[in-house]
């Protein structure tokens, strides 16, 4: 009997079904402790960030590095980096975390929403119906870690000559046929913050190959000692090295030194979370009213989460609402809808953000029923964690049953 209808859950213990991360061991915490004895606070790149930043970009093979206090700050690095201004446009997905797109509300140029694929990511097939005179770039999302098609993406943007962006919040070390996502484009930005494979708790990076870019994200956030210390005598925007454009966006040296820990890691939780992934698509796979992530040839996520979508019409039409909660019934607290990603078009920031940005007003009027792939996907999404020690190998397995028991007993939920 299902625990909904007083039968016993799977998981009796909540704190045995709990996603743990980030973890802070003794190795985050010394390091944490080492840096609060140097200092607090660096003003130009030096220390713990100019440490973060080398390992990082070289990582990726990539010129430039720049830290921020956010991701949403590391997008908005690029975006005025890239000198984006008013009567620019820029195509972005629709179905993405609405700040990988709001900051460019901040320079002026205007947000194209694309449909979405049947994986969740950026269409490229409508990406070129959208393509204007005012085209500048591209911007994409990898949705929880699962790359977007960049040998399309690419060709594009290269045919059309536009810029292009990547997110990457969701995709830490992921690949797309052996190379790293965030060094297909011009630029690129990952979040560091809570949740992320690699956190700080609160943060930002983004990377570029392109000098204009870097040295404006700098001028951005990083005045006085920084850009004095980076940006040429003999470049045109030296002269505002001392003021920048007036914001302090630097990262916390304390939050950079937990990055460096988490970082030093991210082959083994690669390792553990395509192990636990691999097990969720087995077991899930072969489920009624279930269909494993979709990823385009080649791809390797990351595997930020493992988000599965919800066939109510092999269960008896039973809504995606009851399902999870009759999986939570058993324990599996962590079965999550994640309602706050979602379709773009639905958000008010995008159908009228005039009362805002009032020069925007007439430039959007998006609607509900005008991405209806994103909306489908949106709607019959079911997000897990993907735990990736030894350890947690109980705790996967009582989840798989979990699912299994729901699915097999769901006529008692109609």
């Amino acid at each position: 009997m299902l625990a909904i209808n007083g039968g016993k859950p799977i998981i009796k213990d909540r704190n045995e079904a709990k996603f743990n991360w980030p973890v802070v061991d003794k190795e985050v915490e010394d390091a944490v402790l080492k840096q609060l004895h140097k200092t607090t606070s660096i003003y130009d790149r030096s220390g713990v960030i100019k440490e973060f930043e080398d390992d990082f970009k070289n990582y990726h093979d990539v010129e430039f590095g720049l830290l921020t206090n956010s991701g949403t700050n590391a997008l908005y690095s690029i975006f005025v980096g890239a000198d984006l201004k008013e009567g620019d446009e820029v195509i972005c997905p629709v179905y993405t975390f609405f700040a990988t797109i709001s900051p460019i509300f901040f320079t002026g140029a205007t947000p194209v929403l694309c449909e979405a694929q049947a994986d969740g990511n950026i269409d490229p097939k409508k990406i070129e119906e959208l393509i204007t005179p005012k085209t500048k770039a591209v911007m994409i999302t990898h949705m929880w870690g699962i790359p977007c098609d960049m040998d399309k993406l690419v060709g594009i943007c290269k045919k059309y000559d536009l810029k292009l962006f990547e997110d990457c919040s969701h995709a830490h070390g992921a690949t797309y046929k052996g190379k790293l996502l965030g060094t297909f484009g011009d630029a690129a930005a990952w979040s560091l913050q809570g949740p992320k494979i690699i956190t700080g708790g609160e943060g930002g990076i983004m990377l570029t190959k392109d000098r204009d870019i870097y040295y404006r994200a700098l001028l951005l956030g990083h005045y006085n000692k920084r850009c004095r210390q980076e940006i040429p005598d003999d470049y045109s925007l030296r002269k505002y090295a001392t003021t920048g454009m007036g914001l302090k966006l630097r990262s916390h040296p304390l939050a950079v030194a937990m990055m460096q820990v988490y970082f030093s890691r991210i082959d083994k939780i690669h390792l553990g979370k395509k192990h636990t992934a691999d097990k969720f698509n087995e077991a899930f796979g072969k489920l009624k009213g279930l269909r494993i992530p979709l990823m385009a040839e080649g791809s390797s996520p990351s595997w930020y989460g493992y988000v599965i979508q919800y066939v109510p019409e092999e269960l008896g039409e039973l809504s995606i609402e009851k399902f999870v909660e009759a999986l939570h019934a058993e324990g599996l607290i962590e079965v999550d809808l994640p309602d706050s990603t979602g379709p773009l078009n639905e958000l008010p920031l995008f159908q009228d953000p005039s009362d805002l940005f009032p020069s925007y007003r007439g430039k959007l009027s998006y609607k509900s029923e005008d991405f209806p792939v994103a909306k489908k996907f949106y709607k019959n999404a079911i997000k897990l964690p993907v735990w990736f020690t030894e350890e947690d190998s109980v705790v996967v397995d009582n989840y798989i049953k979990g699912f299994e028991k729901v699915i097999k007993e769901h006529k008692s939920l109609l």
